[in-house]
């Protein structure tokens, strides 16, 4: 008696087996749900932000939790889709505005400290941190430099890894009359007004101020036709450690 029970224990462990198995199998994937559907919520935040209009999460929230549930939405996507860019129209040029006055109003009490030097009409403003003793940076030279770019308030947005060769003639207006003349072994603190940078157009804020500090490694170095340089192209997106002056 006692064996045949535990035979029918172990008959009922191996029936329960799979069972247990497949349950194991469906919490699993219930969890990576769970992970890849909050992952999935942040790409969505990501996007958000990247669209420059301050949604309501909330509302966002609520509109996900309507559509899954068969609600209409209070627009059609076409008049959505309409809204969000005049929303996005008009920020840009609140932005726009705002960041040419901060600009405007910067340079101007910028131009009175000392050792500031003031080009194309005080558009232009530099500093020397460092004097060099080597030769000079001529028109259409392409010297290596290494840089950090950053916005008024001492944000990076750019900053090269290693030394990179950049031709003068491709770079932006006020970077170029700030590099002319620089000395090998010079550093440079350049102050350069909307007007000579990026204005409105580009991937950064319209109407920016950018402030660059340039070492001159190399009055001259001309680029090579080959990947030898860090260098990209004047349109390709600014990121981390890329080239954001042309």
């Amino acid at each position: 008696m006692k064996k045949q029970l535990t035979s029918l224990g172990m008959l009922s462990l191996i029936a329960l087996a799979p069972l247990c198995s497949e349950e194991k199998k469906e919490a699993q994937q219930g969890l990576e749900i769970a992970k890849i559907s909050e992952a999935f919520g942040h790409l969505i935040g990501k996007n958000l932000e990247n669209i420059g209009v301050k949604f309501d999460i909330a509302q966002v929230i609520k509109g996900l939790q309507d559509e899954f549930s068969g609600k209409d939405s209070p627009m059609s996507e076409m008049e959505c889709v309409q809204a969000i860019a005049s929303v996005q129209e008009r920020v840009f040029k609140e932005q726009s505005e705002q960041n040419l006055q901060k600009a405007e109003t910067f340079l101007a009490e910028n131009t009175k400290k000392e050792g500031v030097v003031s080009l194309e009409e005080g558009k232009v403003q530099y500093h020397i941190d460092t004097t060099g003793k080597g030769s000079d940076v001529e028109l259409h030279h392409s010297p290596l430099i290494r840089y950090t770019g950053k916005y008024l308030d001492g944000t990076v947005f750019s900053a090269s890894k290693e030394e990179e060769s950049l031709s003068l003639d491709e770079v932006i207006p006020g970077l170029r009359a700030g590099l002319l003349g620089m000395k090998e072994g010079e550093k440079r603190t350049i102050f350069i007004h909307p007007e000579l940078a990026y204005g409105t157009s580009g991937y950064l804020p319209p109407n920016s101020l950018l402030t660059f500090e340039i070492e001159i490694v190399k009055a001259n170095a001309p680029q090579k036709e080959s990947n030898e340089t860090t260098a990209v192209k004047p349109s390709a997106e600014i990121v981390d450690g890329g080239t954001a002056i042309r």
